[in-house]
């Protein structure tokens, strides 16, 4: 409550002093640690998390000692702990002690995600690093940074920190920008690829997925690791957690992913149409992107032959306003509890249907008015509801 506060009366640059002050005290509390490490950081709108852990997996892979930080977990060589702080990139202090404990543990390697709000707030400074991926780029926090082009120079500012390698993808419309800032090396992927550097037996569905483990592996390649090893070390992955997650397959399927963007919501829902889909979706509270509400649910509206529109992360807004304003002029169902909401979801479900919930992935909490938190998982929701409901039957 004190930072809100502090936010709305401080001025800009006084904020921008405080934030930068503290990224440059944790560096030096804790002795400058990205200094010893090979730092790889992975920003983007989509596919992140992902990549973070795919890249992981394939250092592992080759022999290396591996400190990985995304928004589905904290992870020091063998020791891994969930990400509880509803932050992807933590603050100032926790990253430098994170990178710290990396080095203490033996680790040569850091992945980590890299976001435009972390950015934005200096958490990026004074981490040396070494290898800068962009995924992909759509519109997402424009009202934070006002305006696209703001969000893209935010993401910028992590190649234009990163002197060694630049990894883009150039299927993407925005490469050119990212492909400009001078490094040493630079290496472009694309989706043709494909066939070329991957497993045929990846096991991860979606186009997008192809990108996400493209990237990966040029960031394998571009450490010297063979492509034989990289092939291996996605082989043996069988998902991502919270990201096009299969958590019923029988009679009906129910998949939980985390997109909350457009763009990522439509991608989500091509990679699964062809069977009747019973969609389960809401929009992020607090303020944050209310532009994108009314577009989530033409999305899902679209693609979708139910559509149930329900609670998620209200913050401090009014829970029922921001379903109103997702559902729009749609026909979707209200359903204020998000619990209730999948239950109904699946209930309507036949064989080889398919149930999509959207928009918390592996989350584990749900944020709520006066800064609380409750205790939340949608995949143990539905396994809950899936089995009171078999019961029923």
């Amino acid at each position: 409550m004190l930072k809100r506060i502090i936010k709305k009366i401080a001025p800009s640059f006084l904020l921008d002093f405080y934030h930068y002050l503290l990224a440059l005290t944790g560096a030096f509390l804790y002795g400058f640690p990205s200094w010893r490490l090979i730092i790889i950081g992975v920003t983007g709108t989509s596919g992140k998390s992902t990549i973070v852990e795919l890249a992981a997996k394939i250092l592992e892979e080759a022999g290396f000692k591996v400190a990985s930080l995304s928004s589905i977990k904290f992870k020091i060589g063998e020791k891994e702990r969930e990400n509880k702080l509803k932050m992807t990139m933590p603050g100032r202090l926790k990253i430098q002690k994170f990178l710290s404990q990396a080095v203490k543990t033996g680790c040569k390697y850091a992945v980590l995600e890299v976001t435009s709000e972390g950015i934005k707030q200096f958490r990026h400074k004074f981490i040396k690093f070494d290898v800068a991926v962009l995924t992909n780029l759509s519109p997402e926090h424009i009202e934070a940074h006002a305006g696209f082009e703001k969000y893209r120079e935010a993401k910028l500012k992590l190649f234009k920190n990163t002197k060694k390698i630049h990894i883009i993808n150039l299927d993407d419309e925005n490469a050119e920008y990212f492909w400009k800032i001078p490094a040493e090396k630079k290496i472009g992927y694309r989706l043709n690829e494909a066939a070329k550097l991957l497993p045929k037996n990846l096991n991860l569905l979606g186009e997008f997925n192809l990108y996400n483990a493209l990237a990966a592996v040029h960031i394998g390649l571009s450490q010297g690791i063979s492509l034989d090893i990289c092939k291996r070390a996605l082989e043996k992955i069988r998902g991502i957690p919270g990201r096009m997650e299969i958590v019923v397959k029988e009679p009906f399927i129910v998949v939980v992913d985390y997109a909350h963007t457009p763009e990522a919501l439509k991608k989500v829902y091509e990679t699964l149409k062809g069977a009747k889909l019973i969609c389960v979706l809401g929009a992020c509270g607090g303020g944050r992107d209310k532009w994108k509400r009314p577009v989530l649910g033409k999305i899902a509206a679209k693609y979708c032959q139910e559509v149930i529109i329900t609670n998620e992360d209200p913050y401090d807004e009014n829970p029922i306003e921001i379903i109103e304003q997702v559902a729009g002029d749609t026909n979707a169902k209200k359903v204020l509890d998000r619990g209730e909401a999948i239950k109904e979801a699946l209930k309507l479900a036949q064989p080889r249907d398919v149930v999509v919930i959207t928009g918390k992935g592996s989350e584990p909490w749900m944020c709520v008015a006066h800064c609380k938190k409750i205790p939340w998982d949608d995949r143990q929701v539905v396994k809950e509801k899936y089995k009171n409901l078999t019961k029923i039957r």
